[in-house]
């Protein structure tokens, strides 16, 4: 009941956001936007957009091997497809990210070391897109002399400075011993063993520098890719964003789609599109048709997962 109660609030959020958006905008305008879109840059776009999802796959195995677990790329592009089209489709009672754990623990018999490489795989890949924030916010404000973009600046740098001291916390074996503790008291109890192999999963990457800063570098190659799918996206309706703005706005957005109050993102990106690039003067129908654009991107590069999941599922079944 709750899980349905909960997917009935996303529906109803999503649906609000986009029926709002929507009433601003003239959407025969949005229409012709649309109407004009070249598909020599949507399929650019698309392309870039499967490579980001497979780069996403090599980062996390590149944080698994510094755990000494060696599993094939085949296998993490399926479970790394799968978790796409769950957090795309089906994000009601199971996100992304467990299904990336579960496929991975299946695969592995080593459930602690998958929910932690899939936890530092998106702390890293986090940092990655705040870090690109940071440096795009200074040199846009630097060249085009937009100081309201400093806040920007100064948000995705805090956000930075959290992500980065929780994941220091996590590595420290001081502070996850002094945690252990809490798991002395009696209704705790049952779950100290799991603790401590979640603990134990940790320390793999208390001497992975070397790992660490390569995820970290796939990773911004990863928010390049994206920052120009929307440019490209952006390009195919006759252009009017700067990749500049994209390079600022785009990891701002990713962050806001974190926020789990809607159905796949759908709503809240399409506003958080108007909202941030109206900022700089881009007229909300072209930031409306770049967002629906993108979203019709991710739903189709989420359909290869959605395939592969079934598949596994009728294989399972005989």
């Amino acid at each position: 009941m709750k899980d349905k109660l909960l997917t009935a609030l996303k529906v109803v959020i999503s649906l609000a956001l986009i029926v709002y958006l929507f009433s601003r905008v003239d959407l025969a305008e949005v229409g012709s936007v649309l109407a004009s879109a070249q598909p020599g840059y949507l399929l650019l776009a698309l392309l870039l957009y499967l490579a980001a999802i497979v780069l996403n796959a090599v980062r996390w195995q590149v944080l698994l091997r510094a755990q000494r677990i060696a599993v094939p790329l085949r296998a993490l592009l399926e479970y790394t497809f799968v978790g796409v089209f769950f957090n795309n489709f089906l994000p009601a009672n199971v996100g992304g990210d467990v299904m990336r754990g579960y496929g991975l623990a299946r695969y592995t018999d080593r459930g602690a070391e998958a929910a932690v490489s899939v936890l530092v795989d998106r702390i890293v890949g986090l940092m990655a897109f705040m870090t690109s924030a940071v440096v795009a916010a200074l040199i846009a404000v630097r060249t085009t002399g937009q100081t309201n973009l400093r806040q920007f600046a100064l948000a995705a740098a805090i956000t930075l400075g959290v992500v980065g001291l929780g994941f220091l916390f996590l590595l420290s074996r001081r502070l996850r011993a002094w945690l252990e503790r809490l798991f002395r008291w009696r209704p705790l109890e049952r779950l100290a063993p799991l603790y401590r192999r979640l603990s134990d999963a940790f320390d793999a990457y208390r001497h992975s520098t070397s790992a660490l800063a390569l995820a970290f570098v796939i990773g911004l190659v990863m928010v390049f890719l994206t920052n120009f799918v929307n440019w490209f996206l952006a390009e195919a309706l006759g252009g009017g964003i700067s990749l500049l703005h994209i390079c600022l706005f785009n990891p701002l957005i990713a962050l806001v789609l974190l926020i789990p109050i809607s159905i796949g993102g759908l709503g809240l990106n399409q506003s958080a599109y108007v909202f941030f690039f109206g900022l700089v003067g881009v007229p909300e129908r072209l930031a409306l048709a770049v967002s629906l654009l993108l979203q019709l991107i991710i739903y189709v590069s989420s359909l290869p997962g959605g395939v592969l999941w079934w598949r596994d599922r009728r294989i399972r079944q005989i």
